[in-house]
């Protein structure tokens, strides 16, 4: 009876020196793909990561991971266009989990079956991409986007400065838009025209009132999938497959 007893405690003892050893190496392999992502995506900061699934040792042996998820906060994704005229814009709290991570021996080169996440963009920063400066639509009237807010119901509220010749000061409009995603690029789109109080071409408002930003360049080569406007700005969903992490 004795000799059993020393031996489960042993057994405890071991198990718990296991779990010891796993979670130590698990923290180690964290913070070294972490820095190895912060220098692969030319990232400012150091992402936040964290490995699923246990025991980690045995995934390491079998040379693949369950899950990995990955945070990155203040990500300037690129806008496209030439050098020239590429831009950036900033994306918050981008957060990814990865699945089905194959990495090699020396740990140069990581790769996710798939991947899944979320993402959002202020609507001071989506506000870049539509008109900043006025414009004349036709018989001297200037129309200017001002403001995105929400509009309630997954709507976005654009605001547009109107500016008639003669008046004394320009009014502000309303138009509630939908929001979508195509490809690569998040679109707003009026879901009716203002009215300025003159005939014009449908062409001609809605060269201010819609617009489109498109997003490039995503850590891993992830892409946009849907999009939804909140109270805090526009909700992204992002997805992929064969996402290079590292190498």
């Amino acid at each position: 009876m004795r000799a059993l007893r020393i031996t489960l405690i042993l057994f405890v003892i071991l198990g718990g020196l296991f779990v010891l050893a796993d979670r130590v190496a698990v923290g180690f392999a964290e913070d070294e793909a972490a820095d190895r992502i912060r220098t692969t995506e030319g990232l400012a900061a150091t992402p936040d990561v964290s490995i699923g699934g246990f025991p980690f040792l045995t995934q390491v042996v079998g040379g693949e991971l369950d899950d990995v998820t990955i945070g990155i906060k203040n990500y300037e994704a690129s806008t496209g266009g030439t050098d020239s005229a590429a831009g950036t814009i900033r994306i918050d709290d981008l957060n990814a989990e990865m699945h089905g991570v194959a990495f090699s021996g020396d740990y140069s080169s990581a790769t996710a079956s798939s991947a899944t996440g979320t993402a959002s963009i202020t609507y001071a920063e989506l506000l870049k991409a539509a008109k900043s400066e006025p414009v004349d639509v036709g018989f001297g009237i200037k129309t200017q986007v001002t403001g995105l807010s929400y509009g309630g119901d997954g709507k976005v509220k654009v605001a547009v400065a109107v500016t008639i010749p003669g008046a004394k000061s320009s009014r502000t409009l309303s138009v509630l838009s939908s929001v979508a995603v195509s490809g690569d690029t998040v679109k707003v789109h009026a879901d009716s025209l203002p009215k300025l109080g003159v005939q014009l071409a449908e062409g001609k408002i809605r060269s201010i009132t819609d617009f489109q930003q498109k997003i490039d360049e995503l850590p891993g080569g992830i892409k946009l999938d849907k999009v939804e406007a909140a109270p805090g700005g526009v909700e992204i969903s992002v997805k992929g497959s064969d996402v290079r992490l590292v190498g």
